[in-house]
Protein backbone atom coordinates (compact mmCIF):
# COMPACT_ATOMS: atom_id res chain seq x y z
CA UNK A 1 0.00 0.00 0.00
CA UNK A 2 1.14 3.27 -0.94
CA UNK A 3 1.68 5.96 2.62
CA UNK A 4 -0.45 8.45 0.54
CA UNK A 5 -3.64 6.78 1.00
CA UNK A 6 -3.57 7.12 4.49
CA UNK A 7 -3.54 10.70 4.42
CA UNK A 8 -5.83 13.19 5.51
CA UNK A 9 -6.73 17.04 5.66
CA UNK A 10 -6.33 18.40 9.04
CA UNK A 11 -7.34 22.31 9.90
CA UNK A 12 -4.11 22.97 12.04
CA UNK A 13 -6.35 24.86 14.65
CA UNK A 14 -7.82 21.44 15.29
CA UNK A 15 -4.08 20.37 16.81
CA UNK A 16 -4.43 20.65 20.61
CA UNK A 17 -1.73 22.46 21.92
CA UNK A 18 -2.78 22.63 25.67
CA UNK A 19 -4.50 19.43 27.19
CA UNK A 20 -8.45 19.92 28.62
CA UNK A 21 -8.47 22.40 32.02
CA UNK A 22 -9.66 19.00 33.67
CA UNK A 23 -8.05 16.13 33.15
CA UNK A 24 -10.96 13.11 31.47
CA UNK A 25 -12.89 16.01 30.36
CA UNK A 26 -12.53 15.15 26.75
CA UNK A 27 -14.85 13.85 23.56
CA UNK A 28 -14.99 10.69 22.85
CA UNK A 29 -16.01 9.30 19.35
CA UNK A 30 -16.77 5.54 19.28
CA UNK A 31 -16.55 3.40 15.69
CA UNK A 32 -18.47 0.13 15.42
CA UNK A 33 -16.86 -1.98 12.89
CA UNK A 34 -19.49 -4.22 11.81
CA UNK A 35 -21.15 -1.38 10.24
CA UNK A 36 -18.87 2.02 10.69
CA UNK A 37 -21.82 3.46 12.92
CA UNK A 38 -20.31 6.82 14.88
CA UNK A 39 -21.18 7.84 17.90
CA UNK A 40 -20.69 10.98 20.01
CA UNK A 41 -19.67 10.86 23.15
CA UNK A 42 -17.62 12.00 26.47
CA UNK A 43 -14.93 9.86 27.67
CA UNK A 44 -15.71 10.07 31.09
CA UNK A 45 -18.70 7.79 29.79
CA UNK A 46 -16.59 5.10 28.22
CA UNK A 47 -17.81 2.37 30.94
CA UNK A 48 -20.97 2.58 29.25
CA UNK A 49 -19.46 1.74 26.05
CA UNK A 50 -17.92 -1.57 27.12
CA UNK A 51 -18.99 -5.02 28.05
CA UNK A 52 -18.88 -6.18 31.53
CA UNK A 53 -16.43 -8.82 31.65
CA UNK A 54 -13.99 -6.96 29.30
CA UNK A 55 -10.09 -6.85 30.44
CA UNK A 56 -8.65 -3.55 29.73
CA UNK A 57 -4.71 -3.15 29.30
CA UNK A 58 -3.26 0.02 30.18
CA UNK A 59 0.35 0.78 29.61
CA UNK A 60 2.34 2.11 32.66
CA UNK A 61 5.09 3.46 31.56
CA UNK A 62 6.42 6.70 32.32
CA UNK A 63 8.12 9.57 30.90
CA UNK A 64 11.42 11.04 31.16
CA UNK A 65 12.26 14.11 31.39
CA UNK A 66 13.98 13.53 27.75
CA UNK A 67 14.84 16.34 26.10
CA UNK A 68 17.89 18.03 27.00
CA UNK A 69 20.10 21.26 24.99
CA UNK A 70 23.54 21.10 24.58
CA UNK A 71 26.02 23.59 23.14
CA UNK A 72 28.37 22.59 20.50
CA UNK A 73 31.93 23.14 21.32
CA UNK A 74 33.32 23.93 17.91
CA UNK A 75 30.88 26.58 17.03
CA UNK A 76 28.85 27.32 19.73
CA UNK A 77 25.34 25.93 18.26
CA UNK A 78 22.48 24.98 20.40
CA UNK A 79 21.64 21.56 19.95
CA UNK A 80 18.61 20.19 20.95
CA UNK A 81 18.21 16.18 21.40
CA UNK A 82 15.73 13.69 22.64
CA UNK A 83 17.03 11.08 24.49
CA UNK A 84 15.76 7.43 23.58
CA UNK A 85 17.07 5.18 26.23
CA UNK A 86 20.47 3.97 27.84
CA UNK A 87 22.35 1.66 26.19
CA UNK A 88 23.95 -1.45 28.10
CA UNK A 89 27.54 0.33 28.40
CA UNK A 90 26.52 3.84 29.59
CA UNK A 91 25.88 5.32 25.84
CA UNK A 92 22.24 7.26 25.09
CA UNK A 93 20.52 6.67 22.11
CA UNK A 94 19.09 10.54 20.86
CA UNK A 95 17.51 11.83 17.92
CA UNK A 96 18.73 15.50 17.50
CA UNK A 97 18.05 18.58 15.62
CA UNK A 98 20.08 19.16 12.08
CA UNK A 99 21.23 15.20 12.41
CA UNK A 100 23.11 15.40 9.37
CA UNK A 101 25.55 17.97 10.76
CA UNK A 102 26.23 16.08 14.62
CA UNK A 103 28.89 13.56 13.52
CA UNK A 104 30.88 11.31 15.48
CA UNK A 105 33.62 13.36 17.84
CA UNK A 106 31.57 16.50 17.88
CA UNK A 107 31.35 17.22 21.64
CA UNK A 108 28.49 19.48 23.58
CA UNK A 109 28.24 20.84 26.78
CA UNK A 110 25.31 20.61 29.18
CA UNK A 111 24.28 21.52 32.16
CA UNK A 112 25.84 21.65 36.02
CA UNK A 113 28.99 20.48 34.15
CA UNK A 114 28.46 17.83 31.87
CA UNK A 115 29.96 17.46 28.72
CA UNK A 116 29.12 14.52 26.22
CA UNK A 117 30.63 13.34 22.88
CA UNK A 118 28.74 11.66 19.68
CA UNK A 119 30.33 8.12 19.57
CA UNK A 120 30.45 5.56 16.27
CA UNK A 121 27.23 3.70 16.17
CA UNK A 122 25.61 0.29 14.77
CA UNK A 123 25.71 0.76 10.74
CA UNK A 124 22.96 2.21 9.20
CA UNK A 125 21.78 3.78 12.03
CA UNK A 126 21.20 7.50 10.51
CA UNK A 127 18.69 8.13 12.15
CA UNK A 128 19.64 8.32 15.83
CA UNK A 129 22.78 9.33 17.29
CA UNK A 130 24.83 7.79 20.18
CA UNK A 131 25.95 10.02 22.60
CA UNK A 132 28.40 9.44 26.09
CA UNK A 133 28.56 11.79 28.59
CA UNK A 134 31.48 12.93 30.80
CA UNK A 135 30.24 12.44 34.04
CA UNK A 136 27.93 9.60 33.23
CA UNK A 137 24.15 11.88 33.78
CA UNK A 138 21.27 9.61 35.54
CA UNK A 139 17.50 10.09 35.98
CA UNK A 140 18.45 12.53 38.70
CA UNK A 141 20.32 14.43 36.64
CA UNK A 142 17.20 14.38 33.66
CA UNK A 143 14.80 15.18 36.51
CA UNK A 144 16.68 18.36 37.29
CA UNK A 145 17.97 19.50 33.91
CA UNK A 146 15.94 17.89 31.79
CA UNK A 147 12.35 18.78 29.84
CA UNK A 148 9.24 17.61 29.35
CA UNK A 149 9.30 15.54 25.46
CA UNK A 150 6.37 17.13 24.00
CA UNK A 151 6.07 16.45 20.37
CA UNK A 152 6.69 18.65 17.71
CA UNK A 153 3.02 19.39 16.19
CA UNK A 154 2.60 21.35 20.03
CA UNK A 155 4.11 24.18 18.53
CA UNK A 156 5.10 26.46 22.59
CA UNK A 157 7.23 26.42 24.82
CA UNK A 158 6.54 23.18 27.84
CA UNK A 159 4.57 24.43 30.82
CA UNK A 160 4.64 23.54 34.60
CA UNK A 161 1.52 21.65 34.20
CA UNK A 162 2.94 19.44 31.53
CA UNK A 163 5.14 17.64 34.16
CA UNK A 164 1.86 16.26 36.01
CA UNK A 165 -0.37 16.51 32.38
CA UNK A 166 1.96 14.33 29.78
CA UNK A 167 1.43 11.76 32.50
CA UNK A 168 -0.60 9.08 33.04
CA UNK A 169 -1.84 8.69 36.37
CA UNK A 170 -1.15 4.93 36.52
CA UNK A 171 2.55 5.64 34.67
CA UNK A 172 4.80 3.54 37.27
CA UNK A 173 8.17 2.85 35.12
CA UNK A 174 10.50 5.28 33.83
CA UNK A 175 11.71 5.03 30.46
CA UNK A 176 9.48 6.58 27.79
CA UNK A 177 10.92 9.53 25.10
CA UNK A 178 6.59 10.04 24.74
CA UNK A 179 3.60 9.76 26.44
CA UNK A 180 1.07 6.74 25.61
CA UNK A 181 -1.45 8.92 25.18
CA UNK A 182 -4.72 7.36 24.85
CA UNK A 183 -3.91 7.34 28.71
CA UNK A 184 -3.81 10.81 29.65
CA UNK A 185 -7.69 10.61 29.23
CA UNK A 186 -8.09 8.02 32.33
CA UNK A 187 -8.86 9.82 35.89
CA UNK A 188 -8.91 7.54 39.02
CA UNK A 189 -12.87 8.39 38.92
CA UNK A 190 -13.10 6.88 35.47
CA UNK A 191 -11.33 3.55 36.39
CA UNK A 192 -13.43 3.55 39.18
CA UNK A 193 -16.10 3.62 37.51
CA UNK A 194 -14.43 1.09 34.99
CA UNK A 195 -13.95 -1.30 38.46
CA UNK A 196 -18.00 -1.03 39.10
CA UNK A 197 -18.93 -1.72 35.95
CA UNK A 198 -16.84 -5.20 35.89
CA UNK A 199 -14.40 -4.79 33.57
CA UNK A 200 -11.37 -5.86 34.74
CA UNK A 201 -7.62 -4.31 34.53
CA UNK A 202 -4.50 -5.02 33.53
CA UNK A 203 -0.80 -3.40 33.39
CA UNK A 204 1.94 -4.16 30.81
CA UNK A 205 4.97 -2.17 29.73
CA UNK A 206 6.24 -0.26 26.97
CA UNK A 207 8.75 2.61 26.89
CA UNK A 208 7.88 4.24 23.32
CA UNK A 209 10.31 5.59 21.29
CA UNK A 210 10.72 5.87 17.37
CA UNK A 211 9.26 3.00 16.80
CA UNK A 212 6.27 4.65 17.95
CA UNK A 213 6.63 7.86 16.37
CA UNK A 214 9.29 8.27 13.60
CA UNK A 215 7.77 9.38 10.48
CA UNK A 216 6.67 7.02 7.36
CA UNK A 217 9.27 8.65 4.60
CA UNK A 218 8.81 5.25 1.96
CA UNK A 219 6.31 6.07 -0.98
CA UNK A 220 5.34 1.82 -0.04
CA UNK A 221 4.67 1.37 3.46
CA UNK A 222 6.38 -2.25 3.81
CA UNK A 223 9.48 -0.07 3.11
CA UNK A 224 9.36 1.75 6.25
CA UNK A 225 11.97 0.54 8.77
CA UNK A 226 10.50 0.00 12.54
CA UNK A 227 12.72 0.42 15.43
CA UNK A 228 13.26 -1.52 18.21
CA UNK A 229 11.09 -1.07 21.59
CA UNK A 230 11.49 -2.21 25.05
CA UNK A 231 8.30 -3.99 27.11
CA UNK A 232 7.70 -5.95 29.41
CA UNK A 233 4.41 -8.00 30.24
CA UNK A 234 3.92 -9.09 34.07
CA UNK A 235 3.39 -12.94 34.32
CA UNK A 236 -0.29 -11.70 36.08
CA UNK A 237 -1.09 -9.69 32.70
CA UNK A 238 -0.38 -12.64 30.76
CA UNK A 239 -3.03 -14.75 32.76
CA UNK A 240 -5.48 -12.07 32.43
CA UNK A 241 -5.21 -12.12 29.19
CA UNK A 242 -5.14 -15.77 28.90
CA UNK A 243 -8.03 -15.95 30.94
CA UNK A 244 -9.86 -13.19 29.08
CA UNK A 245 -9.66 -15.22 26.02
CA UNK A 246 -10.27 -18.52 26.75
CA UNK A 247 -13.25 -17.77 28.44
CA UNK A 248 -14.53 -15.39 25.40
CA UNK A 249 -14.55 -11.78 26.59
CA UNK A 250 -12.75 -9.15 24.99
CA UNK A 251 -9.40 -7.85 25.29
CA UNK A 252 -9.36 -3.77 25.02
CA UNK A 253 -5.92 -2.48 24.92
CA UNK A 254 -5.80 1.14 26.19
CA UNK A 255 -3.49 3.12 23.43
CA UNK A 256 -1.51 1.45 19.97
CA UNK A 257 1.86 0.73 22.58
CA UNK A 258 -0.48 -1.73 24.69
CA UNK A 259 -1.47 -3.17 21.15
CA UNK A 260 1.77 -3.37 19.96
CA UNK A 261 3.36 -5.22 23.03
CA UNK A 262 0.31 -7.48 23.33
CA UNK A 263 0.64 -8.76 19.68
CA UNK A 264 4.12 -8.68 19.47
CA UNK A 265 4.11 -10.89 22.96
CA UNK A 266 1.59 -13.77 21.99
CA UNK A 267 3.33 -17.15 21.19
CA UNK A 268 1.92 -19.96 19.02
CA UNK A 269 1.42 -23.59 20.61
CA UNK A 270 5.07 -25.18 21.50
CA UNK A 271 4.99 -28.50 22.71
CA UNK A 272 2.84 -28.88 25.58
CA UNK A 273 2.83 -25.00 26.03
CA UNK A 274 -0.62 -23.84 24.20
CA UNK A 275 -0.80 -20.58 22.46
CA UNK A 276 -1.04 -17.57 25.05
CA UNK A 277 0.39 -14.32 25.67
CA UNK A 278 3.80 -14.79 27.23
CA UNK A 279 5.07 -13.22 30.38
CA UNK A 280 8.46 -11.52 30.63
CA UNK A 281 10.74 -8.33 28.55
CA UNK A 282 11.12 -8.37 25.12
CA UNK A 283 12.13 -6.22 22.25
CA UNK A 284 10.12 -5.61 19.02
CA UNK A 285 9.88 -4.32 15.54
CA UNK A 286 6.23 -5.30 15.24
CA UNK A 287 4.55 -2.83 12.34
CA UNK A 288 0.91 -3.55 12.25
CA UNK A 289 -0.88 -2.48 8.89
CA UNK A 290 -4.08 -3.57 6.84
CA UNK A 291 -3.75 -7.28 6.31
CA UNK A 292 -2.34 -7.86 9.76
CA UNK A 293 -4.24 -10.74 11.21
CA UNK A 294 -4.98 -10.05 15.29
CA UNK A 295 -4.43 -12.32 17.72
CA UNK A 296 -5.44 -10.97 21.28
CA UNK A 297 -6.95 -7.45 20.49
CA UNK A 298 -10.73 -7.01 19.90
CA UNK A 299 -11.26 -3.43 20.98
CA UNK A 300 -9.45 -0.37 21.12
CA UNK A 301 -9.32 2.98 23.20
CA UNK A 302 -7.15 5.46 20.76
CA UNK A 303 -6.13 9.19 20.33
CA UNK A 304 -6.71 10.30 16.54
CA UNK A 305 -3.43 10.05 15.01
CA UNK A 306 -1.43 11.73 12.27
CA UNK A 307 -2.03 11.56 8.89
CA UNK A 308 0.58 8.87 7.14
CA UNK A 309 1.81 7.49 10.26
CA UNK A 310 2.23 3.95 11.14
CA UNK A 311 -0.35 4.87 14.36
CA UNK A 312 -2.92 5.26 11.88
CA UNK A 313 -1.82 2.23 9.62
CA UNK A 314 -2.67 0.33 12.95
CA UNK A 315 -6.29 1.61 13.83
CA UNK A 316 -6.37 0.72 9.85
CA UNK A 317 -5.13 -2.32 10.01
CA UNK A 318 -8.39 -2.88 13.51
CA UNK A 319 -11.06 -0.91 11.90
CA UNK A 320 -10.46 -0.62 8.06
CA UNK A 321 -8.81 1.79 6.11
CA UNK A 322 -12.11 3.33 4.68
CA UNK A 323 -14.27 3.39 8.19
CA UNK A 324 -11.09 4.76 9.79
CA UNK A 325 -10.31 7.77 7.31
CA UNK A 326 -14.68 8.27 7.06
CA UNK A 327 -14.66 8.65 11.51
CA UNK A 328 -11.54 11.14 11.03
CA UNK A 329 -13.54 12.80 8.30
CA UNK A 330 -16.44 13.55 11.02
CA UNK A 331 -14.33 13.59 13.73
CA UNK A 332 -12.83 17.24 11.69
CA UNK A 333 -16.27 17.95 10.93
CA UNK A 334 -17.42 18.41 14.06
CA UNK A 335 -14.12 20.20 15.54
CA UNK A 336 -12.40 17.23 17.62
CA UNK A 337 -9.45 18.09 18.93
CA UNK A 338 -6.45 15.49 17.45
CA UNK A 339 -3.44 14.33 18.57
CA UNK A 340 -1.62 14.21 21.84
CA UNK A 341 -3.33 16.19 23.92
CA UNK A 342 -6.58 15.55 21.68
CA UNK A 343 -10.03 13.40 22.30
CA UNK A 344 -9.99 10.16 22.06
CA UNK A 345 -12.11 7.37 19.96
CA UNK A 346 -13.00 3.73 20.99
CA UNK A 347 -13.23 1.08 18.16
CA UNK A 348 -15.17 -1.74 19.21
Amino acid sequence: MKTEDFHFELPEELIAQFPPPVRGESRLLVLDRGDGRLTHARSADLASFVEPGTLMVFNDTRVRKARIYGEALDTGARVEFLLLGRLPAGDWEASCTKMRKQRPGRRYRFEAGVEAEIVEGSPGREDVRFLRFSPPIDEAWLEAHGHIPLPPYIRREEAPADAERYQTVFARNLGSAAAPTAGLHFTEALLASLGESGIERANLTLHVGLGTFLPVRSEEIEDHPMHEEVYSVPAATAEAVNRAKAEGRPVLAVGTTSVRTLESAWGPAEGDLPAGLRAGEGRTRIFIRPGYEWKVVDRLFTNFHTPKSTLLMLVSAFAGRDRVLAAYAEAVKEGYRFFSYGDAMLIR
